[in-house]
């Protein structure tokens, strides 16, 4: 992926980063040498936004997906076969269901009759939401699941008599997660294993987490205890961060203890951008439109915080030297996400801030632009196309879906394409997010935005250069040349070559990080 050097033969590698290419290594003697008898070879992948603490919680608890449930039916009986093996009280965490897919969202009059009198905490496959029962209520403190209010920037759904009937969107489920979430330390390492099993199999040598982090130190002690192999960006929360007094230069000053900010830390850990919330999810019809979504007159979605708070936090975080990673869906969410941070750059301006927005999911033409112009990347998922296109179609109707998850566009418009997958609210694979980019099918077989394809080139550069830029590590990482880090993938087959089609059915062999093999199906020496 080194426009200056496209192919080459061989590869030096010394503490950790490649030392020569090819020539370089002429007269050269080395300690050991592998053969790979012309086996492909890319730079090792790096997933712009990836919940690798959330992904390690989904492993460890009981799969709601639709391929695993299919129906309302067997996600109650899903639910029952495993409340019979807790212990009573305890809480029943399951993740994945999709109510596009099984006919809707389960209640909490429903889960009661199943879950032996245990509370349980489903969560809806786009995060964004989740469905409790009754005895998630009454830990919370609501018996009978009366007296739940009304949250700014969150929905309660409600039966007849004003009980909460299960389902909590955005802001209004923070208070039955605050019950469950975060684990204990021992309980967050082991996500975080599961979780880089997961990663490093799949070809991922470098990661950035977007915010929910129980603590930094939880990433430092996974690392050190080489638990967790991949590289790390760490989003803290804009929540996460406060007034530090001593660094203020009259304005404010956001950050967290010792003034760090977005660049600290080494080549395994590091704090990247702030992340704020600004809407919901295009599937849970919740994401901040301008226009209502099809067939539901009067839904615009939910912005999570008035326009004016998210300008100032932008602004705020922005002056303090933060990048900012603002997740908006919603074509009016992203309007006020560049309005902010627009209002940024004037008041303190800045050079190559590189400021984000997560997921920008429906576009026009004119926000892209704009976007460029103010120097922000969007960092759009390829997986979502196969996994939820059908849904995401529904939900904008015809005149709007060619403007949905745009990536050639913003290629064409000069922006700096990203590869990520949203990881675990979609599956982690870069290999068939690259093919979701290039092909662009729903699993009912439609395209979603034809224009909006890639070539194999184009996708495998986001999924490895891209992604690099995304967090300013495009120095380090993202293509095999000398000085750069010895990160690096073997492939069963080359991506350039197979078909088209195909793409996703590419195996990963080897998995090397740091020039130390951390995946490996028998092709490489450890």
């Amino acid at each position: 992926m080194d426009r200056l050097r496209p192919i080459a033969r061989r590869l030096g590698v010394l503490h950790g980063r490649i030392v020569g290419i090819d020539e370089e290594l002429d007269g050269v003697d080395a300690d050991s040498v592998v053969d790979l008898k012309g086996a492909p070879i890319l730079p090792g992948f790096h997933d712009a936004h990836y919940h690798s603490s959330l992904t390690g919680k989904r492993l460890a608890a009981l799969d709601l997906r639709p391929d695993v449930v299919p129906s309302l039916d067997h996600l109650y009986s899903a639910v029952r076969a495993y409340a019979a093996g807790l212990a009573p009280g305890d809480w029943l965490v399951a993740a994945g269901y999709d109510q596009n897919l099984i006919g809707g969202h389960p209640t909490a009059e429903g889960l009661d009759r199943v879950a032996g009198g245990r509370p349980v905490v489903l969560e809806h496959v786009s995060g964004h939401m989740i469905v409790a029962n009754t005895a998630a209520f009454e830990r919370a403190g609501y018996a009978g699941g009366l007296g739940v209010p009304d949250f700014a920037g969150g929905f309660v759904a409600r039966t007849a008599g004003g009980r909460a009937e299960g389902l909590l969107q955005e802001r209004a489920a923070d208070f039955i997660h605050d019950l469950v979430w975060p684990p204990s330390a021992e309980r967050m390492r082991h996500y975080l294993e599961l979780a880089s099993k997961q990663a490093v199999g799949y070809g991922l040598t470098s990661l950035t987490e977007p915010g929910g982090f129980a603590s930094f130190s939880s990433f430092q002690d996974a690392s050190e205890r080489r638990v967790f192999r991949p590289r790390m960006s760490l989003m803290p929360l804009v929540s996460q961060l406060h007034e530090l007094h001593e660094f203020s230069d009259g304005e404010g000053w956001w950050g967290i203890d010792l003034g760090l900010r977005t660049g600290f830390g080494d080549d395994k850990l590091r704090l990247g951008p702030v992340k704020i919330m600004s809407d919901g999810s295009l599937i849970g019809k919740s994401a901040a439109m301008h226009d209502c979504y099809q067939g539901e007159p009067g839904n615009t979605g939910i912005m999570r915080m008035d326009p004016q708070e998210l300008t100032q936090l932008i602004v705020g975080a922005h002056r303090a030297g933060w990048t900012v990673a603002t997740h908006a869906i919603g074509d009016a969410a992203i309007d006020y996400v560049l309005d902010g941070v627009e209002e940024a750059q004037r008041v303190a301006p800045r050079a190559n801030v590189r400021h984000r927005i997560e997921h920008f999911a429906v576009a026009s033409d004119a926000q892209i632009a704009r976007a460029v112009s103010l120097g922000v990347i969007g960092v759009p998922q390829g997986r979502f196309i196969s996994e939820f296109g059908d849904g995401m179609m529904a939900a904008l109707g015809a005149g709007r879906s060619d403007r949905c998850y745009r990536m050639k566009s913003l290629l064409n418009a000069g922006m700096v394409l990203t590869g990520s997958t949203d990881s675990p609210i979609a599956d982690g694979s870069p290999l068939g997010s690259i093919h979701d980019m290039v092909n662009r099918l729903t699993s009912s077989g439609e395209v979603l935005a034809p224009a909006e394809r890639v070539t194999v080139e184009e996708a495998v550069r986001a999924y490895t250069y891209g992604s690099s830029y995304a967090v300013n590590e495009e120095t380090n990482k993202g293509t095999i040349a000398t000085g750069m880090l010895a990160d690096f993938i073997l492939l069963s087959d080359d991506l350039f070559s197979v078909d088209v089609t195909r793409i996703r059915d590419v195996a990963i062999g080897a998995t090397v990080i740091g020039g130390d093999v951390v995946h490996n199906e028998g092709v490489l020496a450890d």
